[in-house]
């Protein structure tokens, strides 16, 4: 029987597609995985309602109790009954364990990586999000926009200055050199010091190439241009052993 195709929702712009860090992490996967999918774009005013459509479960609730819809979701025709999932970890754990072929959680390191991709979403991505949120925001299609700037999160969040930009991305290139000096444990006889797992590519590098991803596809000629250089080029490795996986099959 030949292979389900799987269908991952993502958001278009007018920046070379795709973008989105949290979407890269399961494209990724499915890449690296060599599963088939196709991509439905979806634009940012019309998540909710689709999701809603297609009974894609909420990524989380409000403190009032209502829920917030938000991508990645896949649908996996599977089964008789597809599966549509939401949340970028559980659609990992769900892809790992339904198709364990080409793992992207060696035995006995699942709990060392949900950590390391823990920080970093929450603390090695914040203080990018003052300098790429607005232009990622600049990047979307004018529909999107509108909801994006509804939802607080356009331009008018922050206009940083030139020095007040050169203090973020000093704020920034902290958080690079941190990482830098934990990934050189790696270095040696043992491991090449470039990927988490010190040998080969897995989950948590998977969701550290999406964040350069991000950089290079909305900031190519600031960011990237300044992250490239940074650790002795260490990024610039990194996105080398991740490429094979950038194109889908």
């Amino acid at each position: 029987m030949s292979q389900p195709i799987i269908t991952l929702y993502d958001i278009p712009s007018t920046v070379p597609q795709p973008w989105a860090p949290s979407i890269w992490r399961i494209r990724f996967i499915l890449n690296y995985k060599r599963l088939h999918y196709r991509t439905v774009w979806i634009d940012f005013s019309d998540v909710e309602a689709t999701l809603r459509s297609i009974n894609a479960p909420p990524t989380s609730y409000k403190s009032d109790g209502r829920p917030v819809y938000s991508l990645p979701v896949i649908i996996d025709p599977i089964r008789t009954s597809p599966v549509v999932l939401s949340n970028a970890n559980i659609i990992a754990d769900y892809l790992e364990l339904t198709y364990p072929a080409r793992p992207v959680f060696p035995d006995g390191s699942r709990a060392l990586q949900s950590l390391f991709v823990h920080y970093i979403q929450e603390t090695f991505a914040r203080p990018l999000l003052p300098i790429l949120v607005p232009l990622t925001h600049q990047a979307l299609p004018e529909r999107s926009q509108a909801h994006f700037r509804g939802a607080g999160a356009g331009p008018s969040s922050v206009q940083m200055t030139g020095q007040q930009r050169e203090q973020a991305w000093r704020a920034v290139k902290e958080q690079f050199d941190f990482l830098a000096s934990i990934l050189d444990k790696n270095t040696g006889s043992d491991g090449n010091g470039v990927v988490a797992m010190g040998h080969d590519v897995s989950y948590a590098d998977f969701a550290l190439c999406s964040v350069l991803i991000w950089i290079e596809r909305v900031s190519p000629h600031d960011g990237w241009a300044r992250v490239r250089q940074w650790n002795n080029q260490r990024w610039v490795r990194l996105w080398e052993k991740c490429r094979d996986y950038m194109d889908a099959l």
